[in-house]
């Protein structure tokens, strides 16, 4: 069975995490967007405050920070800085032929370290909260890492 096929249990694995990742990261805006609605502010661009259908009632506050909307765009700005690299990294380990199991659990795990962690910024958790589990997003991907690079270099 080829390594890079849908059929193959280990490389759906990393297909369905890396889709979910993918879906996480793209939603974020339209969350940035669906939030700057609902507080009619946190535009970036002077002509952002035109009057039109969508913003009737301009107003030079609209340009100006907004903690709702800056919340969102400092999750994706993690999301942007963290998932890339997991969608490289998960590629090359799922190449390294390890374990359905340990593959289900370090790739999931990821994906699920990502999603709590998401959770714990929108609900304004502490930082002790987001690092831990930042923390163990980013140790799953320097084990995938570490895995390819000992694999490689021993092929």
């Amino acid at each position: 069975m080829s390594t890079i096929d849908l059929h193959n249990p280990l490389f759906a694995t990393y297909a369905i995490a890396a889709t979910i990742m993918i879906l996480k990261v793209s939603s974020m805006s339209w969350l940035t967007v669906v939030r700057m609605m609902q507080v009619k502010g946190g535009f970036r661009s002077p002509e952002d405050l035109k009057k039109t259908p969508l913003n009737p009632n301009p107003n030079p506050s609209q340009i100006g920070p907004n903690e709702p909307v800056d919340r969102i765009r400092r999750i994706h700005l993690n999301d942007l800085e963290n998932v890339p690299f997991f969608l490289v990294a998960g590629f090359l380990y799922v190449l390294t032929q390890p374990s359905l199991m340990l593959a289900q659990l370090v790739l999931y795990g990821y994906v699920g370290s990502r999603l709590l962690h998401f959770l714990a910024y929108l609900s304004a958790r502490t930082h002790d909260t987001r690092a831990t589990l930042w923390t163990i997003g980013s140790l799953l991907l320097m084990f995938m890492a570490a895995r390819t690079l000992v694999f490689a270099l021993g092929a």
